[in-house]
Order: structure tokens, then C-alpha cells, then sequence
């Protein structure tokens, strides 16, 4: 854990929100990363900073409940090298790919933004069929990724279109996964005793992980071993990609953020004033870094 004497400046976090966004989608990563703190006893010591940007200055969800953005898209634009996080939410899927609209645009911003500037980690978040919006930008070629069942062919076929169009590699689809992440980087040390390895959730076909706490977790910073240019190396710059499943896996993908930017316990803390249990979901080989 931190020190908990040492005040630690929250992790910057923006949502993306488009128009008929799924107000879960939304929501339920929110409440994650609002209720984890750096010590429970001290709401002083939020975990994250989260910021909402939208069009407007008011957009409507497709449950028809209407949210107040903090900062137009134009604004997160200029500022986006603040951020360490960015989520994009599900909803209105065919108007955003149809119009190119946001959050397209910032995906793809966001992205260069880590390929051009190695040495900060940041990572990109979808929820449920967000994840569409990766695949249109050309995010996931290489990578792993899943989506929302309902949607898996037409994910499937946005990711394979999105190969050929830019040349790139295949997208390895997961089916059956509350969550995916790609670029992981980890700690040395016996898998055994390393509490980040991730495993599938159903006990069965177990994938193992190399997960660990991103560096811009707070525990031991100064003991790990960080190399920026092979982060730089890695796919999108090192770009940390995370991928989730139907809309509640959104609240799972958000407990495993807050595992590596702060630690487990906070994230299994979070997950018990919640009443939730946290369902694990799958990482994929990562370099050490």
C-alpha cells in the first residue's frame, strides 16, 4: 500500500460521452473509480479524478437520463496530455461509426498521444460496445479484445475490416471474457506469490497473466524496474488497451484498473462496499518493463 502520510495527487480519468450513450456503461465504472481511495478511512485520499466531456453541454443517455458534461470534446482535445485514463462507453454505436463523430476523433488522439510520448502510462478503456469504436479506429489490430455478446460478429467484422484497411494483424476475439487487457507490464518474481497474475474467471482453460501494478501505482515506484524505450516498443506505444464485455462487465474491467493504478486491496475494498464480487477477466502476455 502507499503511504498513507504521503498525500498522492488523484489518477486523471476523462469519459467520453456521445449522445444515447448506456448510462450504465457509464455509471458503474464511475462509482469504481469515485469510491476507491488511497485509505478508507480518509475520503480525502480519492484514487481518481474523473472528468466528463460530451458535445454539449448536456447529453441525453438512451435511457433518456440526462448528464452534465464538465468539458466539451474540443476542450479534452487541448488538454488530453492530462489524462491518464480515457473510457469509452457504449451506446448509439451505428450514428457514431456512421457519422465518424466522438469519440472516434479521441480515441485515435489518445493513442498517439501514448505512441509519441512513451513515457507516461495511460490506458484506454472500453465498455461493453465501445469497443466498436476501438475496432473502427484500427486500436485493436494485433491485440485481444471482446465486446458485448449480442454484437461479437458485427465487433468481429469492424476489427477484420479495420486489418485489411490499414494492413495491420488480426484482432484475437475473446468470447467468453468479462474482460480483456493487452500491454500489461509486470513485476519480477515467483508467479506463485505475485497476487496480479489474472486468470479466466471459470476456473477452467486457464490463461495465465503477467499483470502487475501499472507505474503509476504508488506502491514500491521507486523499486521497479522501468525501461520507457521498451515500453515504447510495445504495441501503441505501450498503451495499455482494456477491453469489457456486457454492460455490468464495465464495473469488473474498473475494478481491475483500480487493482493496477492503486493496489488489490483497494480494488477488493471497493468491491465490498459495493456489494459486488468482483468476476476476473483475462490479460494477455505483457513485456517487462
Amino acid at each position: 500500500m502507499a503511504d498513507k502520510a504521503t498525500p498522492t495527487a488523484p489518477i486523471e480519468v476523462l469519459f467520453a460521452l456521445q449522445d444515447k450513450f448506456n448510462l450504465t456503461d457509464f455509471a458503474a465504472p464511475l462509482e469504481v473509480l469515485h469510491t476507491a481511495l488511497h485509505d478508507k478511512n480518509d475520503e480525502s485520499t480519492r484514487a481518481f479524478e474523473c472528468t466528463i466531456a460530451s458535445a454539449e453541454p448536456k447529453v441525453m443517455s438512451e435511457q433518456g437520463v440526462i448528464v452534465g458534461g464538465q468539458i466539451t470534446f474540443k476542450e479534452a482535445h487541448d488538454r488530453l496530455s492530462d489524462f491518464d485514463v480515457l473510457v469509452i462507453v457504449g451506446g448509439d454505436s451505428d450514428g457514431v461509426l456512421k457519422g465518424k463523430t466522438e469519440p472516434l476523433p479521441i480515441i485515435s488522439a489518445f493513442a498517439e498521444l501514448q505512441k509519441n510520448d512513451s513515457s507516461r502510462e495511460r490506458t484506454l478503456m472500453s465498455i461493453c460496445t465501445g469497443s466498436l469504436f476501438l475496432a473502427e479506429q484500427g486500436i485493436l489490430s494485433g491485440l485481444s479484445a471482446t465486446t458485448h455478446p449480442d454484437y461479437m460478429t458485427k465487433f468481429e467484422n469492424l476489427c477484420s475490416h479495420s486489418a485489411v484497411r490499414d494492413a495491420q494483424e488480426r484482432t484475437d476475439v475473446i468470447e467468453d471474457a468479462r474482460y480483456v487487457v493487452n500491454n500489461l507490464r509486470f513485476d519480477l518474481g515467483d508467479e506463485d506469490e505475485n497476487p496480479y497474475i489474472r486468470r479466466k474467471s471459470d476456473g477452467t482453460d486457464r490463461r495465465p497473466s503477467n499483470a502487475r501494478k501499472g507505474s503509476i501505482s504508488f506502491t514500491s515506484s521507486n523499486a521497479r524496474r522501468e525501461s520507457i524505450a521498451r515500453r515504447a516498443a510495445m504495441r501503441l506505444g505501450g498503451l495499455r488497451v482494456i477491453t469489457s464485455g456486457g454492460v455490468t462487465a464495465g464495473l469488473d474491467a474498473a475494478l481491475y484498473l483500480v487493482s493496477i493504478l492503486v493496489d488489490d486491496d483497494t480494488a477488493n475494498e471497493v468491491a465490498r462496499v459495493m456489494q459486488h464480487e468482483w468476476i476476473k477477466g483475462i490479460v494477455v502476455d505483457g513485456l517487462d518493463v
